[in-house]
C-alpha cells in the first residue's frame, strides 16, 4: 500500500487531501473532522495528497502493493 499513514494528531481536517485524491482513497472520518485512509489498496502513489496537505500529516511509502504496468507502443 503506497499511502501509509495519516497522523490524526497533526491532521487539521481541512479535507484538501480528500479533494485531491484521484482514486478516492482518503475520506473524512464518521465525525467529519479528520482524514482517514479508506481504500489504501487503490492508492496509485501519485503523492498529490502529500503535496496538498498544509500540515504534512500524510506519509506515503514508495512501496506499492501491485507494480505499475507501463507499456510503450
Amino acid at each position: 500500500m503506497a499511502i501509509e499513514n495519516i497522523d490524526r494528531d497533526v491532521c487539521i481536517g481541512c479535507g484538501d487531501c480528500v479533494n485531491s485524491c484521484p482514486m478516492d482513497v482518503i475520506r473524512m472520518d464518521d465525525e467529519g473532522d479528520k482524514a482517514v485512509i479508506r481504500y489504501g489498496g487503490d492508492c496509485q502513489n501519485c503523492e498529490q495528497c502529500v503535496l496538498d496537505c498544509p500540515v504534512g500529516a500524510i506519509t506515503v511509502t514508495p512501496d506499492k502493493a501491485t507494480p505499475f504496468i507501463t507499456s510503450w507502443g
